[in-house]
């Protein structure tokens, strides 16, 4: 439970920032990062806690990356035979999950010291985390830009603001979901 909101990846520890700001133009695009992350990070995080003894320690870096690139290949392969519009959209930052600092430093921190049914749930709740972080800055930003959450138009497009759609928006509506976050988290 620590992941979705006192470790959340986004909002807190300030991890995986590239595909957050590249990818959340809007709240489908975010949760299909979120999502497609959250996949990779549970396997991973099983396979890794189940051949952590076997894995000398001059190679486990090397090795946790390779079991992370093999789930982001089959994550892939998967998302451009079956969601290929979500596939385009996300383009390179789905390859870029395998060096994400969120799935490798929960490989190196958790898994390879915990069990595989602790690590899938370290994982789970990571995921999550991150993937309602990524689902709400999009929806923020496609809000502001376009009038719209996940394509149902809410205003006119015309009081929409182009630049939450584009780079500088999302690091003024991350700037500003965060600075929301901590003062909740100083009401408490």
């Amino acid at each position: 439970m620590n992941g979705i909101v006192k470790e959340n990846p986004i909002f807190v520890l300030l991890l995986g920032m590239c595909p957050t700001l590249g990818t959340t133009s809007s709240a489908l695009n975010g949760m299909g990062m979120g999502l497609a992350t959250m996949f990779v990070l549970i396997c991973s995080n099983v396979v890794i806690s189940l051949v952590k003894n076997l894995i000398p320690d001059m190679v486990r870096i090397p090795s946790f990356i390779v079991i992370i690139a093999s789930f982001v290949t089959l994550l892939q392969m998967v998302m451009q035979a079956y969601v290929p519009e979500l596939y385009a959209t996300l383009g390179l930052f789905i390859p870029l999950i395998v060096v994400n600092c969120i799935v490798l430093g929960r490989a190196e921190a958790f898994a390879a010291k915990n069990n595989a049914l602790a690590s899938m749930f370290d994982g789970l709740g990571m995921g999550l985390g991150f993937t309602i972080a990524l689902t709400l800055l999009g929806a923020v930003r496609e809000f502001l830009g376009t009038g719209r959450i996940f394509d149902y138009t809410i205003l006119p497009e015309e009081y929409g603001m182009l630049i939450f759609v584009l780079a500088p928006g999302a690091f003024i509506a991350l700037g500003y979901l965060i600075a929301l976050i901590n003062s909740l988290k100083k009401a408490e």
